[in-house]
């Protein structure tokens, strides 16, 4: 992101909320966006993200910078997502998240964008699946369902309702076993 464009402080800065969808615009992480967006994610979730277990599978790994997305409001950075290569048991797909939009902008389709516009790009670079740790009434619209049980083993303690998986093949999501970045 140029230097020169600011984040949003966590207040009433919407411009327009009129149409604040129409506003939004949607583009690939870039190097120069990445302290940006990790300000964003911090601010999100603070430092307690670091004990979760979707961090292990993020920890070593690479973000996939060109599944990765920023949305913009005007100029101003107002959410991030982003996707990281994973392995269960042998069948590679993407791993989302962390997902973060800023306060003022929550409520307005900017995560609903972001999360389809990872759908999509992940579909279309070939990709097996999408797993997530998340809430089902926030994924399930956008196709993610439940991860069948005892499919999935993660590298920690999760919640079995919140492991989601998106497949994008009709054998997208064939595999069994951990869950782990490519090359552990």
């Amino acid at each position: 992101m140029p230097a020169n464009l600011k984040l949003l402080e966590p207040a009433n800065d919407l411009p327009d909320t009129s149409n604040p969808e129409a506003q939004i615009r949607l583009a690939v992480e870039r190097t120069g966006d990445v302290a940006d967006v990790d300000a964003l994610v911090e601010r999100a979730f603070g430092p307690g993200r670091y004990a979760k277990v979707s961090e292990r599978l993020r920890e070593g790994n690479h973000r996939l910078a060109d599944l990765s997305f920023c949305a913009f409001g005007a100029e101003t950075l107002v959410g991030t997502v982003r996707q990281w290569p994973v392995l269960v048991g042998e069948t590679r797909g993407v791993f989302l998240g962390p997902i973060a939009v800023e306060g003022a902008w929550r409520q307005h389709g900017v995560g609903g964008r972001l999360i389809q516009c990872c759908i999509d790009a992940a579909a279309n670079a070939g990709e097996a699946y999408i797993l997530l740790v998340g809430d089902l009434p926030l994924f399930g619209p956008h196709g993610f369902e439940p991860v069948p049980a005892g499919r999935v083993l993660m590298p920690g303690p999760v919640n079995p309702a919140r492991l989601l998986v998106h497949p994008l093949k009709s054998d997208g999501f064939r595999g069994a076993g951990l869950a782990r970045a490519p090359g552990d």
